[in-house]
């Protein structure tokens, strides 16, 4: 019965144990990375990494944090460049998952490049890791779709909803973003909260809408790599915006109680 009802929603599962694989690694990776945050083991491009007593900061080579963000993302959009010219023929529904995501890792690209502003640097070691893990995650992605090719639709179509949640969410990230931009001008280095927008609700809004740009990339894709990636990002991010919470209320006293995590006057 519950097989039947999602097989409505998503294709089946294809006959690939690389696929099966990445997705419970995907998910399993994503959500404890979440739970991390929440027990203070934060992530090493995080702002506030090192700052509480459970990580152990090590002497280790390090890049300009510009230049590691440029690093995080590129593979994984070059990969998206790449799968118009790897498959070539495929349906409408492949062509908007892999704009989608090309999209979304050539906005994160252009803002490394001229939105945000660094101050610090990275590990060079997780930046490479975690480049890894983006690359192999939309290749994985493309993969689970380009599988998909010559099976029956789902009997529920959401391609086209889902793209277009998809693009809410990628420019109200965006937006959010250039909020956080605009925070600290050239050669400032302090932090501050956050206001405008959804900020005004919540500490991180970009947050909720890079949740809302995965549920349109699964409702587009309808596939089960990208729900279980889906799910994963959500667990992952929901961790982070209690960690980030947490943070600006220790670093701020005139931080507001009523500003929740990641959803407005709920959490």
């Amino acid at each position: 019965m519950v097989m039947s009802t999602l097989l409505k929603f998503l294709y089946p599962p294809p006959p690939s144990l690389f696929i099966t694989t990445m997705s419970v690694i995907s998910f399993a990776s994503l959500a404890k990375a979440g739970f991390s945050e929440i027990k203070g083991k934060n992530m090493p491009y995080s702002k506030f990494f090192g700052t509480t007593k459970v990580e152990n900061v090590e002497k280790k080579a390090r890049i300009e944090s510009k230049k590691g963000m440029f690093l995080l993302y590129s593979p994984a959009f070059l990969a998206g460049v790449a799968s118009f010219a790897i498959f070539p023929h495929e349906d409408f529904r492949f062509a908007l998952v892999c704009s989608a995501l090309t999209i979304h890792f050539f906005k994160r690209v252009f803002e490394v490049l001229f939105v945000h502003k660094y101050s610090g640097s990275m590990d060079v070691e997780a930046t490479i890791a975690i480049s890894a893990s983006y690359f192999f995650s939309t290749v994985t992605m493309i993969y689970g779709q380009h599988l998909t090719q010559g099976f029956p639709e789902p009997s529920i179509d959401l391609k086209y909803g889902g793209f277009i949640i998809f693009l809410v969410g990628i420019i109200c990230n965006f937006y959010h973003h250039y909020l956080l931009s605009k925070l600290r001008t050239k050669g400032e280095k302090e932090y501050k909260v956050p206001q405008g927008g959804l900020f005004n609700f919540v500490i991180c809004p970009h947050y909720l809408f890079e949740i809302l740009i995965f549920v349109g990339i699964s409702c587009t894709s309808q596939t089960l790599y990208a729900i279980s990636f889906t799910l994963g990002t959500t667990l992952y991010l929901m961790g982070r915006s209690i960690a980030t919470r947490r943070w600006y209320k220790s670093k701020f006293e005139e931080f507001p109680k009523d500003i929740k995590a990641l959803i407005p006057y709920i959490f």
